[in-house]
């Protein structure tokens, strides 16, 4: 047999080594305290510390220094340009030139339903398209209704 190179070494087919059993009594070499150390909240069953916890001191996001304002009432659509909806349109993906946010949730162009969508107008469109979404820029709206289409603004409060 030809010697075995280190790097090539591997465990024999079938084989596995059992884990780690964390606080099964003193032969086990993590007895005792169970690898938890000695006192203190850490120590303790039910301790459950939260990922942004700092230990007591003073977090991260209030140390960093605020800066303007912001509104809590702020509105994130999820953006579609009209040339995504040309590209749609041209491949057959739209059926009878008709957009709505659930058409786009489906074809993967959006992710959430829940969230407003808003189609601006970067590129060109020659379909005649029904559009219905939460917004519309103004060139967006000009260039849909040039090629014959209609848009359609919904409200965004409702909850389906």
């Amino acid at each position: 047999m030809a010697q075995d190179i280190l790097s090539t070494l591997k465990p024999a087919p079938g084989s596995h080594k059992k884990p780690k059993r964390i606080g099964r009594g003193q032969g086990s070499g993590h007895g005792s305290t169970a690898t938890r150390g000695d006192k203190g909240a850490g120590s303790r069953s039910g301790s459950v510390s939260r990922a942004w916890f700092e230990g007591g001191q003073m977090p991260l996001s209030r140390r960093i220094p605020k800066r303007g304002f912001h509104s809590p009432f702020k509105v994130i659509y999820q953006v579609v340009n009209l040339q995504t909806l040309e590209r749609l349109a041209t491949d057959g993906k739209l059926q009878g030139g008709s957009v709505t946010p659930e058409v786009l949730v489906k074809l993967g162009v959006v992710r959430s339903k829940r969230t407003p969508v808003k189609i601006l107008g970067s590129g060109d469109v020659k379909a005649k398209l029904s559009v219905a979404a939460h917004a519309f820029s103004a060139s967006a709206v000009q260039k849909i209704q040039a090629a014959g289409g209609t848009t359609q603004t919904i409200s965004s409060t409702s909850k389906e």
